[in-house]
């Protein structure tokens, strides 16, 4: 036998001017109210959803699941023909009811689709004439110191072959990062010890700091507990963070990496005593391509390690930010739970967005 239909929810002209579909669903959890854009995006016939239950709805069991927890956010695909991603938000009302919208995002995914193809193709065909080129730099190097080339030309190829350095350093970050942002899953599957990936963090990194008169200490609490994460993507945000500390330190400063533990997970921070960050550039510290001071660098760089790094601590449930004095120095830290939440693995950073500070 069907089920008596439900009643029609006293409809909100407003409703039709939106942009999203809005579905209201009364306490039984079945459809009292549906806007046009709701029947388009759902592909049903106008004024064919009410009375129709969540499942019927959807035909989706894990968004049946999503609204009976309550509602919030989370990312579907709907449509019997055609079908499309929606950003599904859910909020109760004080009567008893659920309000739900639906985003079409379908060309927003394709596009990101077609952006992080493009930038892997493109970061594939470069490598190829860069590793010449950079063999090339390395080599003619060793044959001018060898052949007595005048000085000011083994400077001009030295030159060449640092530039070259970075520019092999520019496509591998790229495409580090179309890859994560494109979806490339980081899967956190291994027991990580903070304190013993911060020891080998400093230690890749002591030739260099050394190099430019800056001392790399680490001080970790033992008592901080393991965390379930990718170990060697973590250590890829550790390796980021002090090598901009060292390059943003002067000579004869220091560099200290601090572990220690935060409720249920664990805090890391990397402070320097270096030249700071202004206020205006502490909101877009993190967003691609982005460099507070180029004139005070002390090696260079791609503007895209603290992105790569904002990405890789929020697919593990974790915060990133940064404390700063300009004149005085940086604090960046990030917290780390020690279990990662369940469906963390699908949340990602929105574009560009400034991580708290």
């Amino acid at each position: 036998m069907d089920p008596e239909p439900a009643r029609a929810t006293p409809r909100d002209p407003l409703d039709d001017l939106l942009p999203v579909g809005v579905l209201r669903f009364n306490a039984a959890r079945r459809v009292s109210g549906a806007n046009p854009r709701a029947h388009a995006l759902l592909d049903v016939a106008p004024g064919r959803l009410l009375g129709r239950s969540v499942m019927e709805t959807f035909l989706d069991l894990r968004v049946e699941r999503f609204l009976d927890d309550g509602g919030g956010t989370m990312e579907a695909r709907v449509g019997a023909g055609e079908s499309r991603t929606v950003i599904v938000r859910a909020a109760p009302t004080d009567d008893g009811e659920l309000v739900v919208t639906l985003e079409d995002v379908s060309e927003l995914r394709r596009l990101r689709q077609i952006r992080t193809e493009f930038i892997d193709n493109l970061s594939h065909e470069l490598r190829t004439p860069i590793s010449t080129v950079s063999l090339l730099a390395e080599t003619a190097t060793r044959e001018a110191a060898a052949e007595g080339v005048p000085e000011r030309l083994r400077d001009r190829i030295a030159k060449i072959e640092v530039e070259t350095g970075h520019l092999a350093q520019m496509v591998a970050e790229i495409l580090d990062l179309a890859r994560i942002e494109g979806g490339s899953p980081i899967v956190p599957e291994d027991d990580v010890d903070l304190c013993r990936l911060a020891e080998l963090s400093a230690d890749r990194l002591r030739l260099f700091a050394e190099r430019g008169g800056v001392r790399i200490a680490v001080d970790a609490d033992p008592t901080a507990p393991v965390i379930r994460a990718d170990e060697q993507r973590l250590g890829q945000v550790l390796v980021n963070l002090v090598h901009n500390a060292v390059k943003f330190s002067p000579d004869g400063g220091d560099v200290v990496i601090r572990v220690s533990p935060d409720g249920d997970g664990v805090r890391v921070e990397v402070v320097d005593h270096g030249i700071g960050i202004s206020r205006v550039d502490r909101p877009r510290i993190f967003e691609r391509f982005y460099k507070a001071d180029r004139a005070r660098v002390r090696g260079g760089g791609t503007g895209l390690g603290l992105a790569i790094s904002r990405h890789i601590v929020a697919a593990h449930g974790g915060t990133i930010g940064v404390e700063s004095e300009e004149g005085r120095g940086s604090t960046f830290w990030f917290l780390l739970p020690a279990r990662l939440p369940v469906g963390v693995e699908q949340d990602r950073p929105a574009e560009d967005a400034p991580a708290a500070t």
